[in-house]
């Protein structure tokens, strides 16, 4: 693809997900223009990793990228392993012949003809990391400006990954400020008590149970009452 178009298709890559309506959809239209971008009977996909939690897909193309992801946090070996956690770019250009994954790649040529692999970070940080992976069943397949556009759209992941985020945490806020309105509503009719008297049921019982008041306002508005009001 000539300079001028590679330019105008991440343009429309950016509106893309801009336009996205979640995580996943974003993640999936990446991963398609990656595919669309590189060629060279490629598959591609966002694995995404949160410190306890393990790695999911935050995007793919193919069932094989999944398995593929999936099978080098089973082994514990792997290029996108390998690009979430140390370095920027892997590169293997002939996964049947590669000493580095020793068990995944023999796997991933046997299985999915799977010959060559281009993962490039995402970002890292104490608590999260990232990794675009893109796979292909042709040898040698991705030259240094398949890598450059690789770093391109990892540029464009990353952002859409914390830019979600974001929108999650917010989302989360207003949920959860939200329910705790509605309990304040329940204690104050049931009990007849005023705003602030009901706010400091919750937190005084808050306290004396141990419990975040998220959860005691959360309980209110399932249960439709408020045990313990005197403790």
């Amino acid at each position: 693809m000539p300079g001028g178009d590679i330019h105008a298709r991440m343009r429309q890559v950016a509106r893309e997900v801009d336009a996205a309506d979640d995580l996943e959809q974003a993640g999936d239209r990446i991963c398609a223009a990656a595919v669309e971008l590189l060629g060279g009977h490629a598959e591609a996909g966002i694995s995404y990793a949160q410190r306890g939690r393990g790695v999911e897909n935050i995007g793919a193309t193919s069932d094989s990228v999944r398995h593929g992801d999936a099978l080098q946090v089973e082994l514990g070996e792997g290029p996108c392993l390998d690009a979430a956690w140390n370095q920027e770019q892997v590169v293997a250009s002939d996964l049947a012949h590669e000493e580095r994954w020793p068990r995944w790649g023999p796997t991933m040529v046997r299985e999915y003809g799977i010959t060559s692999m281009l993962c490039t970070q995402l970002f890292t940080t104490r608590e999260q990391l990232g990794a675009l992976n893109i796979y292909s069943t042709d040898r040698d397949a991705f030259d240094e400006e398949a890598q450059e556009l690789a770093r391109l759209l990892a540029v464009h992941a990353a952002l859409t990954v914390a830019a979600a985020q974001q929108v999650q945490h917010l989302t989360i806020a207003i949920d959860r400020r939200t329910t705790i309105g509605k309990a304040l509503g329940i204690i104050m009719v049931q009990h007849d008590l005023d705003d602030a008297r009901a706010f400091a049921v919750l937190q005084r019982l808050s306290r004396h149970g141990n419990r975040k008041l998220y959860s005691i306002a959360e309980e209110v508005v399932r249960t439709r009452r408020l045990t313990n009001i005197d403790s």
